[in-house]
């Protein structure tokens, strides 16, 4: 059971409050996992920087890690979340839970950075060199890899954020990977 409420607009900081507006304009309303980042001064305005931070990775690409990284961590929230925003990128979602799994049949690219993306999150960085190999023979960069494990931590903390406060999910659920097509 949840400890955590989803802070309101009327409850969070004039700064926070702010960037509710923001959200609201752009996406329609406020996620309550964002929401809940609002109950700190600080670190919903931190995060939104890191998450729309440059990078080289192309939005499909971002969602392939985001995907992936969410399945590692269990993470209802965000795979709700970016099944939805997959969707909206394009994936079928067929695409999509191969994503989830780590791989991409579909793309030989976007399979290496999926199977690195998972790595990645199920060794706390301590990456296979074969998986690695393999990310740089399918055409990724060192500048790729880099931004890669920078998303895998922006990623990470949102899963982390949502497994310990269980917010509502606010997006049509994902189903569990396992049940999908059984």
């Amino acid at each position: 059971m949840s400890t955590f409420n989803v802070p309101k607009r009327e409850e969070v900081s004039s700064n926070n409050q702010a960037i509710f507006d923001n959200l609201e304009k752009a996406v329609g309303f406020v996620p309550n996992l964002f929401a809940t980042y609002a109950h700190s001064e600080n670190a919903l305005s931190n995060y939104l920087n890191l998450s729309n931070a440059k990078t080289s990775l192309k939005t499909k690409e971002k969602e392939a890690v985001n995907l992936a990284v969410s399945e590692v961590n269990n993470c209802i929230y965000c795979l709700s979340a970016h099944t939805a925003i997959g969707k909206m990128n394009g994936f079928t979602d067929d695409q999509i839970l191969e994503l989830r799994a780590g791989g991409a049949s579909f793309d030989t690219k976007l399979d290496a950075l999926a199977k690195l993306a998972k790595n990645i999150t199920e060794n706390r960085g301590a990456t296979d060199a074969s998986v690695l190999d393999n990310f740089f023979a399918a055409g990724w960069t060192k500048e790729n890899l880099i931004d890669t494990i920078v998303l895998v931590g922006d990623k990470t903390i949102s899963n982390y954020i949502n497994n310990t406060t269980e917010v509502p999910v606010d997006f049509p659920v994902a189903q569990p990977l396992e049940t999908v097509g059984a």
